[in-house]
């Protein structure tokens, strides 16, 4: 089904959604925009609904109710695949390569599940993410010999692979050090320059208020914040639930 927009109309937008497990209310209620190149920030504490949001937008869960509406497209129903093949990509906080590849291959997996869209080889578009990523010295190597934060970086190349308008970031840098943060979060930043929206889920702080143009926090399947990231990181509520403050 396709849903009549205006040319300004937001990139993604979620209607209402509400997700229970048995009687346990996941996502009550939500609704939000998100406009195209947008870099947006998702918070909230464990359980708070973060990872269910981005499993019903991303195909991996169905609403019992609401709508997940993707360039003007109602998507609620569509399997994931359907939705990749659409432009929404998504990078796991624990990366799962498939161990017996390379990192190339790891990446001409991807490229041969999508349209490219591309006159290159496939190798070629492959060595571009690759580069892009810092990882092209890494192309050949067994994926196990793969320090964190190159691990970190291939499951962004690999989403990438996909050639995403919609890009989910699953706490890419949970577990790095100071200086890895950086790195990925200098990535993540340049891929938003390229006009790729993309959806931040992220318990550092400092990585959120830097990367963020808009935040929003969950806490209990609800929105109690949404805005600029210093006016929700100034929120009682937030800082309440949050930050236990």
């Amino acid at each position: 089904m396709t849903v009549t927009t205006a040319p300004d109309a937001p990139l993604l937008q979620v209607g209402t959604l509400t997700k229970t497990f048995g009687g346990f209310t996941a996502l009550d209620n939500i609704s939000v925009d998100i406009r195209k190149g947008e870099r947006f920030g998702l918070i909230g504490p464990n359980g708070s609904g973060k990872t269910t949001l981005i499993n019903c937008i991303s195909g991996a869960l169905r609403p019992q109710t609401g709508s997940v509406v993707f360039c003007g497209e109602d998507i609620t129903q569509l399997p994931p695949h359907l939705r990749a093949r659409r432009g929404i990509a998504r990078s796991f906080q624990i990366p799962r390569p498939f161990k017996s590849m390379t990192v190339l291959e790891n990446l001409m997996v991807g490229l041969d599940f999508a349209t490219v869209g591309s006159s290159l080889p496939e190798e070629d578009v492959a060595m571009s993410i690759l580069t892009r990523m810092g990882l092209a010295a890494k192309a050949g190597a067994p994926t196990d010999t793969l320090s964190q934060v190159e691990l970190r970086k291939m499951e962004l190349a690999r989403a990438m692979a996909v050639r995403p308008k919609l890009l989910i970031s699953d706490e890419a840098m949970a577990g790095l050090s100071s200086s890895e943060v950086d790195e990925v979060l200098d990535l993540l930043i340049s891929l938003g320059e390229e006009d790729i929206t993309i959806i931040m889920i992220e318990h550092i702080m400092q990585a959120v208020m830097r990367f963020s143009e808009r935040v929003m926090c969950l806490d209990a399947g609800k929105i109690i914040a949404i805005g600029a990231p210093a006016e929700v990181m100034a929120n009682k509520r937030v800082q309440e639930a949050y930050l236990g403050t």
